[in-house]
């Protein structure tokens, strides 16, 4: 055990250079409920911290860019949300969420600790649904003391459907949803995405299956009513009120069987969605093309992910001083 300030941190499972911390919150409609938070704190002293949201069944576990952001100069942070991961309890539904606006409080709390260890420059970011999360939470606290910039990787701004499939079939779910919190419907996920990623298949990375399972057939209503509530205010355009860097893929497939498209693509979401929504947000936003990117763009191939590093430390070290 190390203590920090205020705070009793754990051994995390990545190893004993990572620590994690225990949020708890009150009650949720399914009872007990908590977060956890993960450290990694650089070589050097430093006042700047990086709080990463990850995204929809995942769970944070990416070391390599924890060590990146410690080789530039940041302490790096971030949540396993509540129902996710290490945070999922034996009682609760994997993943399972009424409305984003749950996450604030694991949010908030993270950025209050991070505040209390020092630091004054917190760069907010997010992958997929932590990037829509990451969004709307910097457009919720425009005034926030320690966020100074935002980083997504592939936000999900918009489902990956056709435009009928967006306009009538989603709205209609999230109807359901509503009323059905429960019900479940087939995901549509793309199938080689995990794989893609995972040593055991064609990727070379290793995380927990459990957490981040190889094939999601199925999700509740109610996340389709949680994404399509938080899409709609993304759709009619957010103030940022800090500089924000939107990452995507050079290009989405979605393969039917594995193949190049499947080790050079976004797989999950449309990255014209993100381009598109970004144009609709007031403020400095700037969007930015990798050429080959996974979804998850700090997992592609070692050369893309070298210039996703390399891209992003480039903008951080102009707009943060």
């Amino acid at each position: 055990m190390t203590t920090s300030n205020l705070y009793a941190y754990q051994t995390d499972i990545l190893g004993e250079d990572y620590q994690q911390l225990t949020l708890n919150f009150a009650d949720d409609y399914d009872g007990k409920v908590v977060a956890t938070l993960v450290r990694k704190k650089a070589a050097e002293s430093t006042k700047k911290a990086v709080l990463y949201i990850h995204g929809f069944a995942d769970y944070f576990f990416q070391k390599e860019m924890a060590e990146q952001f410690n080789q530039h100069g940041y302490d790096f942070y971030a949540l396993d949300l509540r129902k996710y991961g290490r945070s999922r309890l034996p009682h609760q539904k994997f993943y399972y969420v009424l409305d984003l606006r749950e996450y604030d409080a694991e949010i908030s709390k993270a950025l209050e600790i991070i505040g209390q260890e020092n630091h004054n420059q917190v760069v907010l970011a997010g992958h997929s649904t932590g990037g829509l999360i990451a969004t709307l939470y910097a457009a919720h606290y425009p005034d926030h003391r320690l966020i100074k910039a935002v980083w997504n990787n592939s936000p999900f701004y918009d489902f990956y459907k056709s435009v009928l499939e967006k306009k009538v079939g989603i709205p209609l779910l999230s109807e359901v949803g509503k009323r059905l919190p429960n019900a479940k419907f087939p995901s549509g996920l793309n199938a080689w995405y995990t794989p893609s990623l995972h040593k055991d298949f064609y990727g070379e990375w290793d995380f927990n299956l459990d957490w981040k399972p190889k094939t999601m057939l199925f999700v509740h209503l109610c996340f389709v009513t949680a994404i399509h509530e938080a899409q709609k205010e993304i759709h009619q355009g957010v103030s940022l009120n800090v500089p924000t860097l939107i990452m995507h893929s050079h290009q989405s497939k979605f393969p039917k069987k594995w193949g190049i498209d499947a080790q050079q693509s976004d797989v999950i979401l449309d990255v014209n969605d993100m381009t598109q929504n970004a144009k609709k947000m007031k403020g400095d936003v700037q969007t930015l093309a990798i050429q080959n990117g996974l979804h998850d763009l700090v997992l592609s191939a070692p050369p893309v992910r070298a210039q996703v590093y390399k891209d992003l430390f480039a903008w951080l070290a102009e707009k943060i001083q």
